[in-house]
């Protein structure tokens, strides 16, 4: 299975490149397919590539939904 991931572009570097955090680890990727990235976006990340930019909204959404799992399979763990 795959898994593609919101992340913050922190930091716009050469080669068309950027570092994005990743709760709070920072990553670079690239931004080879897409177009218009600026400090301050949200990307999809998947495989070191930043597939899509996406609102701030959903960001948010998408990582509390992500949040919400990690905690409920933990609980299933104990």
């Amino acid at each position: 299975m795959c898994l593609a991931i919101p992340a913050r572009v922190e930091q716009l570097t050469p080669d068309n490149n950027a570092i994005v955090s990743l709760g709070g680890v920072k990553k670079e990727i690239s931004l080879a397919l897409l177009d218009g990235v600026a400090v301050g976006d949200y990307v999809i990340v998947h495989a070191g590539y930043a597939l899509q930019k996406l609102d701030e909204e959903e960001a948010a959404l998408t990582l509390a939904l992500f949040a919400e799992f990690a905690l409920s399979n933990a609980d299933e763990s104990l």
